[in-house]
Parts: structure tokens; sequence; C-alpha cells
């Protein structure tokens, strides 16, 4: 906690402070960070093999194979947080379980799972998208900052 913050507090608060931070169980950083690897690695594998799938039997090449993958990476992600597997994995692997189209599916199709008994228009659909929603939007800001960055370095006899 910052001085400025502790400055704030009681005499009382403060003892509090110190005796919570004392208590505070250590995280194994290392053990996390692994997990992580292993779960973002197995995930992004799976990913590439989807796309040796689709390059070898449907004749796809690389940049068209894309898309067909992440649906179904996505297509995985929302069959395995509607069985309730996914909060499994994401407790086990953490933040390796948020790679991106999957994590983002498994927060997509969570927010809808649990707001089902509100029906499906205010419950699934209202839910889902206050989630999706800002990350839509931040997302088309930031494709729109880098686009414009694009053409200036481009206009300068850049890339």
């Amino acid at each position: 906690m910052s001085s400025s913050k502790r400055k704030n507090l009681t005499p009382a608060q403060q003892q509090y402070q110190d005796f919570a931070h004392a208590r505070e169980p250590q995280r194994p950083i290392v053990t996390n960070c692994i997990r992580a690897f292993v779960v973002g690695g197995i995930i992004c594998t799976i990913g590439q093999g989807v796309q040796l799938f689709f390059i070898t039997y449907f004749n796809f090449d690389e940049k068209t194979a894309g898309d067909p993958t992440v649906a179904i990476l996505i297509l995985i992600s929302v069959i395995l947080t509607s069985l309730g597997l996914y909060d499994h994995i994401a407790q086990w692997g953490g933040a390796g379980s948020a790679v991106p189209v999957t994590g983002f599916a498994n927060t997509i199709a969570s927010a809808s799972l649990d707001h089902k008994s509100e029906g499906f228009v205010l419950g699934v659909g209202g839910n889902m998208f206050k989630i999706a929603g800002p990350v839509i939007v931040f997302g088309v800001f930031a494709a729109f900052i880098v686009a414009i960055i694009k053409v200036i370095i481009t206009s300068l006899g850049g890339m």
C-alpha cells in the first residue's frame, strides 16, 4: 500500500492492514507462470492443428485457413464453457486460458449462461453484449489508431 494511502488510515486501520498483510498467503508466481504457459501453449497447439487440418484436407492456404480455425476454437470454447469445463481449465491455467479468442468466447458464453433465467433477449443477449460491447469498441478504436499511424508512415516513405 502506498504511503499516501496509509496516511489517511486511522491507527486501528493501519494495524489491521499490517495484520492482514502478514497473514496473506504467498502466491506461487513461478508455478502460475508455468501453468499459464502450458495452458496457453496447448490452446495454441490445438489451434495450429485445426489450421493444418483445414490446409491439408480442404485445400485452404495459410491466410484463408485462419477464419474457420478461429470459428472452431470459439465453438470448442463455448462448448467447454457450457459444460462447465472451461472454468476448471481457467482456474488451473490462469492467464493462459485467456488466449484472446477462447478467453473472449468463454467470457461472453459465461455471461449469457449466468443470465438465461431472465429470458433470451434481456438476459442472454443483453448481458452478453455488456461484456462484448466495450471489447469491440476498444478493438475498433485501436485498429483505427494503428491504421492512421500506418498511413502516416507510408505517406512519409516508410514500409
